[in-house]
């Protein structure tokens, strides 16, 4: 009885192991009778299981992410809040600055849409300034209404915008008035705000030369060019964009420094340098200027005179220059 109680532990021992193995048999016939794709999910199921941590600590890196995200959101905002209060607080000039456009006839659709883009430019440019100027749309009818209609129907809502279907010599005093143009013979010196200069909204590609100081002269008011020839050597004729002259009219405004204002608005593809620094003046076409506004094009800056620059304008001479098939309106200098 003895040797019988004490051979049952061993017998139950026995049979555990014996019961493992079976269970461990069962377990790996069963791995050997499943299909290719259980394999498969039995083996993305043992990554799943191996792969946790990491994925613990990659939802933890995105939420890093996330919230850095949101704290540069938040100080974009207080950047433009800023942007704001400083146009809020800008300091309206009284100068009065004129789009001239009745030329609305002597442009095709395609240069109608360019003068679109251009005043959509000078309207930019005037509400983000320190110094507005009162800006006025004359002659507003035709072609480039119907294309602001079908463009830009907020147009109707733009701010600080004076849209005027008469001539601008009909509201306003024709001694007030001054017609930039770069074919007027007197150079301006100065910015008068009492005065209100008229720039000639027209993309004609040079087909209608010298149109605008011959307006100027039929109505008896004053016209005057920038004085551009004074600070700025350029590798094509002083025609610019109705963009351009607009935007440095602000810039003579804000700067109070005509040379300034110049390398501040005028596009590279000018190829205009400091007067005094004519020999790195590049190769350009002296036949035909681009009426395109600057919204592509960076602008210049004064070229330094050390040695590197001028081995670098050199090169420059060699390299072809593209063809500029559109010319510019002809209102200034």
């Amino acid at each position: 009885m003895a040797t019988n109680m004490a051979d049952t532990p061993a017998v139950q021992e026995s049979s555990r192991e014996s019961a493992n193995d079976e269970n461990e048999t069962a377990q790996t016939g069963e791995t050997e009778t499943l299909s290719k794709r259980q394999r498969k999910r039995l083996l993305k199921s043992q990554q799943w299981e191996e792969q946790r941590e990491l994925r613990k600590q990659k939802r933890k890196e995105r939420k890093q992410q996330r919230k850095l995200e949101r704290q540069a959101q938040a100080e974009d905002r207080v950047e433009w809040t800023g942007k704001k209060r400083l146009r809020r607080s800008a300091e309206p000039s009284s100068l009065r600055l004129v789009i001239d456009c009745s030329f609305d006839n002597l442009m095709v659709l395609k240069d109608v849409k360019k003068l679109h883009k251009q005043i959509q430019r000078s309207y930019a440019e005037n509400r983000r300034t320190l110094h507005p100027v009162q800006f006025y749309l004359t002659s507003h009818g035709g072609q480039l209404k119907q294309v602001m209609d079908e463009i830009n129907k907020g147009w109707v809502n733009w701010k600080d915008v004076h849209f005027k279907p008469d001539a601008f010599h009909e509201i306003m005093k024709k001694e007030d008035l001054v017609y930039l143009t770069s074919d007027s013979p007197n150079v301006l010196q100065e910015l008068d705000e009492a005065k209100a200069y008229v720039i000639g909204g027209l993309v004609d590609h040079n087909h209608h030369k010298g149109i605008t100081f011959n307006r100027a002269q039929e109505l008896g008011i004053a016209h005057a060019q920038l004085p551009l020839g004074s600070f700025v050597k350029m590798n094509s004729r002083k025609v610019l964009a109705v963009n351009h002259v607009f935007e440095i009219i602000l810039a003579f405004l804000e700067k109070r420094d005509w040379r300034e204002a110049f390398f501040t608005v005028l596009p590279q593809r000018k190829g205009a340098v400091p007067v005094g620094q004519e020999n790195k003046l590049g190769e350009g076409s002296d036949e035909e200027d681009s009426d395109e506004d600057s919204d592509t094009e960076q602008p210049i800056s004064e070229k330094r005179t050390d040695s590197k620059d001028q081995s670098e304008s050199k090169q420059e001479e060699h390299k072809p220059v593209l063809n500029q098939s559109d010319s510019s309106e002809r209102n200034t200098a």
